[in-house]
């Protein structure tokens, strides 16, 4: 038997985060997955690129829903993959999410998901899952590689139990901390946009975030990329400062690492040895 293809390094890479577009790359080396395209594609490529990713393997793009800061790129990106692998990437999304596309970001290969159901993709199971926010028919999504599970949980307006149980099954985690309360409410936003972000459809604050970690942390979580922060309305320091009282609060501070996800630059990627297929 070769040892090869079964014991593999599962490679986690934010490769952009927050407002003005969010994309994650999650692979080991022999398949992997995008979760959202929203930064040009060129954008994604680049930065697959500088942070050693540039020959991963993208077999799929899991739309988590219609804000063109987590779909903006797919009609381009869609095209791009096809002449790249000769071959048509499937762009899994829901039915609400795809009616909610704009046909500038529209792209050709479309498959619908529906949450709850998990998809096999190769060796890789996709997990879609229902979160509450202002679209269509918004899911995070769960990928598991091996024994592991890796999760994208964003745009979300307060936590519930389903994710909570999602998070338990985490090793590694791409969460939400959006905002600070007290900068949303004393900023710059309009008070309608205010009241958008604050609703139980919005956007997860610190607190809010550390409440989902509370009740969803389990032994298995070993990272965690704060992501989505609001640029006008929450500040790295704060957020990890927020996240890592919690942690500490549930005695798991040197179990969890923490780092923040950046809009303008990828991360080093997060790479957790696979035990397991």
């Amino acid at each position: 038997m070769n040892r090869s293809l079964f014991h593999r390094d599962l490679t986690v890479a934010t490769l952009a985060s927050g407002s003005g577009g969010n994309c994650t790359y999650i692979g080991d080396g022999h398949a992997g997955v995008l979760i959202d395209c929203g930064v040009s594609t060129k954008q994604i490529l680049r930065r697959m690129d500088e942070v050693g990713l540039a020959s991963a393997p993208i077999d799929a793009v899991l739309i988590t829903h219609e804000h063109s800061d987590h779909v903006g790129a797919a009609r381009v990106l869609c095209d791009k993959l096809h002449k790249r692998a000769g071959r048509s990437v499937p762009f899994f999304m829901t039915a609400g999410t795809r009616q909610g596309l704009r046909p500038a970001c529209t792209p050709d290969a479309i498959e619908e998901i529906t949450p709850g159901e998990p998809i096999r993709l190769r060796h890789l199971e996709l997990d879609p899952f229902s979160v509450p926010h202002d679209t269509h028919d918004p899911v995070g999504w769960r990928v598991r590689v091996g024994d592991l599970w890796v999760g994208v949980v964003t745009d979300l307006g307060r936590p519930t139990a389903l994710v909570a149980e999602k998070l338990r099954s985490l090793t590694v985690a791409v969460l939400e901390f959006n905002h600070d309360p007290d900068l949303l409410m004393e900023g710059p936003y309009p008070w309608a946009l205010k009241q958008r972000i604050r609703s139980s459809h919005g956007h997860l604050s610190n607190d809010q975030a550390c409440d989902l970690l509370r009740d969803g942390l389990s032994p298995a979580l070993r990272h965690i990329s704060l992501a989505h922060l609001s640029k006008e309305n929450n500040r790295p320091e704060k957020a990890l400062a927020a996240a890592s009282k919690v942690l500490a609060e549930l005695g798991a501070l040197g179990q969890v690492k923490l780092q923040v996800a950046l809009q303008d630059e990828p991360l080093a990627p997060i790479v957790v040895p696979v035990n397991a297929w």
